[in-house]
């Protein structure tokens, strides 16, 4: 299911934007960017998003700035030492006065700018914070893809409510009646009997049942019945549910398929025609579904 999250965090020195986004997919692929040097919060990224969402393309992402750099001087003491080293062979060869400390601090390069280094204790106060957030966030995309979910809930009982009402209208159509199948099969038996002479009475009575049962559509009719029951039982079970739907739209599909080509007038041909698209819009609605 799709969702966005976003979470902001900060202290003293950083802050900090997690945002996350989930879009539809067959199984669980986490993605994840972290700045550099920060391969732990990767880590807890990849463990904790598995714990709360199990199917989806999920992107999670953390973008960093300091607010406030502590900066401090430093000696490039390998510099210092050969600028010493220098003036003191250059002593006997040149007449002048040897450096003074404030003029060889003050040559390029020896007096360095360097940031404070800050310590452990703060550091992983920090990395806590920012995990702490992310599950903050985690939770966020959950809450997310929840309220999707609902409205999912709720188009796929219209869907299955649709197919219920078809199903009905099937079973009611004058073509599917005990008497119009008799009839039917009357007329095909009659005509079998006219056209090929000479047919054995097993043999007669081997076509005939075939005859009977491609134009009978009552357990094509019970079966999307018992679909339809299973797929309710799924979505008021809640989890997990999508590849499970999924599975009932193939066996949805299966069935529209099997009335049409048993159709054998244009009001049952037509309801096959509507089943078909009804659950070809409940397929597109299920690939959403965790």
């Amino acid at each position: 299911m799709t969702g966005f999250a976003r979470r902001e965090g900060g202290d003293a020195q950083q802050t900090w934007v997690w945002e996350a986004k989930s879009v539809n997919g067959k199984g669980l692929d986490v993605r994840v960017r972290v700045p550099s040097g920060m391969d732990r919060l990767e880590h807890e990224v990849r463990s904790r998003a598995p714990k709360v969402c199990t199917r989806g393309n999920i992107s999670v992402s953390l973008s960093v700035e300091r607010t406030e750099r502590r900066m401090q001087l430093q000696v490039n003491r390998e510099m210092l030492d050969q600028l010493v080293r220098l003036t003191r062979e250059l002593r006997d060869e040149v007449d002048a006065d040897p450096p003074r400390l404030d003029g060889l601090l003050a040559v390029r390069g020896v007096l360095e700018t360097v940031e404070e280094p800050e310590d452990d204790a703060a550091q992983q106060a920090r990395e806590q914070a920012m995990v702490a957030d992310l599950q903050g966030l985690l939770d966020e995309l959950v809450e997310a893809r929840v309220r999707e979910g609902q409205a999912l809930h709720e188009m796929a009982e219209r869907h299955l409510a649709e197919i219920a009402r078809l199903t009905e209208e099937a079973r009611q159509c004058a073509a599917s009646q005990p008497e119009a199948l008799r009839e039917r099969l009357r007329k095909q038996v009659a005509e079998l009997i006219e056209t090929r002479t000479g047919l054995s009475e097993e043999r007669l009575a081997q076509e005939a049942a075939l005859l009977a049962s491609k134009a009978d559509i009552r357990e094509e009719l019970d079966r999307l019945d018992a679909h339809v029951t299973a797929a309710r039982e799924l979505l008021d079970g809640g989890g997990a549910i999508g590849r499970r739907l999924d599975f009932l739209c193939q066996e949805f599909n299966r069935e529209a398929n099997t009335l049409c080509s048993k159709a054998s007038d244009v009001a049952l041909t037509r309801i096959g025609l509507s089943l078909k698209n009804t659950v070809e819009q409940l397929r597109e609605q299920v690939q959403n579904i965790e």
